[in-house]
C-alpha cells in the first residue's frame, strides 16, 4: 500500500497539489485538501456555508473541474439539474467529512447519498492514438463526475487515512482536510494563511506577556 493517500482519481492535473484560494484581504494562497471529495468542499456548503456558494450555474462547476486534482481536458454535459445533484452530494460529503473530523457518526442520509452516487458509472479513461491516456471521447454527462468523486469518498471515508480528516484548527476557519504527511501532525489549511496567522498571534501573546512582566 502506497504511504500516502492516492484517492480513486489518482492522477492531479498541476505538479503542485491543491486549489489557489484567497483570504478575505484577496491575497492567494495554496490549499491541499488531500482529497478530491474534499476539494469539492471549497465550492460552498450546508447551513451558513451557503453564502460561499460558487455552484449556482454551469460555469462554476466547469471552472472547480478545471482547478481541482482531476487530470486536464475533461468535458462535461451540464445543466442546471445536474448542478442541483452535485449540490446535494456536496452538502452530503461536508456533513459527513465534519462529523469524521470531529469523531461523530455519520448521518444515514448522507452515508445513502453517497453510495447511490458511488453505484453510478463513474469517469472513464481510453488510450488516444499516440498512446497516452486520455478522457473518453465526447462530454460526459455530471453523474459520472458524481459517482467518480463519491467513489473517492468512499476510499478515503474507509481507508487507512480516515482518521485523518480533520478541520482547519483555527477557530473561524472551516476547511476540512486529510492529512497525508508522514507525521499526521497538520493543523492548519494551510500554512502560508492559518499557520502564519496563528504563529503572529502566539508571538503577539508572548512579547504582551513580557511587557506586562
Amino acid at each position: 500500500m502506497a504511504t500516502g493517500y492516492s484517492g480513486y482519481v489518482g492522477d492531479a492535473a498541476t505538479e503542485t497539489p491543491g486549489l489557489l484560494l484567497r483570504t478575505a484581504e484577496g491575497r492567494p494562497y495554496r490549499f491541499d485538501a488531500g482529497a478530491l471529495c474534499l476539494e469539492l468542499l471549497t465550492t460552498g456548503g450546508p447551513g451558513e456555508f451557503a453564502r460561499y456558494e460558487v455552484l449556482d450555474e454551469p460555469g462554476g462547476l466547469l471552472h472547480w473541474v478545471a482547478a481541482s486534482r482531476l487530470t486536464g481536458g475533461l468535458r462535461l454535459d451540464v445543466d442546471d439539474a445536474a448542478i442541483a445533484e452535485i449540490r446535494r452530494l456536496r452538502d452530503a460529503l461536508w456533513r459527513m467529512a465534519c462529523a469524521r473530523a470531529h469523531s461523530r457518526e455519520p448521518d444515514p442520509a448522507d452515508v445513502a447519498t453517497v453510495n447511490a452516487a458511488a453505484a453510478e458509472p463513474s469517469l472513464a479513461f481510453g488510450i488516444a492514438a499516440d498512446g497516452s491516456r486520455q478522457w473518453a471521447p465526447g462530454p460526459a454527462p455530471v453523474s459520472q463526475l458524481l459517482s467518480t468523486v463519491a467513489r473517492d469518498a468512499v476510499e478515503l471515508f474507509t481507508g487507512p487515512y480516515a482518521h485523518r480528516v480533520r478541520e482547519c484548527a483555527t477557530p473561524d476557519c472551516y476547511l476540512l482536510f486529510v492529512d497525508t504527511s508522514r507525521p499526521g501532525r497538520r493543523r492548519w489549511c494551510a500554512m502560508e494563511h492559518c499557520g502564519n496567522r496563528n504563529k503572529v498571534r502566539a508571538h503577539r501573546s508572548r512579547h504582551a506577556k513580557g511587557d506586562g512582566s
